[in-house]
């Protein structure tokens, strides 16, 4: 294939969704849809009703839940999942930290919804498995940089790039 060849613009991409692995995909899809309120779209179970493969729905965002053994990290030389990190955007972040403790009680460790420099307000807890999710509330479009550093963003979806004026975020700074 000539990568030469190959169109200069961007793929349409459709969507993007995590792909899980717990050692008990079952106990998992349970936890995600009642603490999280994930739904459930389907579900494929092994002889014994256990859940091998699952995809579970946050907002239209799917999630991929799947079942493994450590046979199956054994055979690509590691020890097991490193978990990952999730984000998930929401309207109302304290109302899903209220949920999420609610579920939980005091036998999973969360972080309380704080605000962040970067525009948003957000807590994270990690899920049966190790993996940890974020719950984003975007609030503002300022981001408070620390001074000397800049924020440079694409333009057009190309990439030129234009710098935000550092004087005046330093300015601010001193100012907040």
């Amino acid at each position: 294939m000539d990568l030469h060849a190959m169109s200069d613009e961007a793929p349409r991409y459709l969507g993007l969704a995590p792909y899980l692995y717990y050692t008990d995909a079952t106990e998992a899809v349970e936890w995600l849809t009642r603490v999280f309120g994930f739904r459930e779209k389907v579900r494929y179970v092994d002889a014994a009703g256990e859940v091998f493969q699952a995809t579970l729905l946050a907002g239209d965002a799917e999630i991929q839940v799947t079942a493994v053994d450590s046979t199956y990290w054994e055979a690509k030389g590691v020890d097991g999942p490193v978990g990952q990190l999730n984000v998930v955007y929401v309207d109302d972040v304290d109302a899903q930290y209220e949920r999420v403790r609610a579920a939980v009680g005091e036998s999973v460790e969360l972080t309380t919804p704080q605000d962040q420099p970067y525009g948003a307000r957000l807590f994270t807890v990690q899920d049966v498995g190790g993996n940890s999710w974020t719950f984003w509330q975007h609030i503002s479009d300022v981001v408070d940089l620390p001074v000397g550093w800049q924020e440079i963003r694409a333009e057009d979806g190309q990439n030129a790039v234009t710098r935000k004026n550092i004087e005046q975020s330093e300015r601010e700074h001193e100012l907040g």
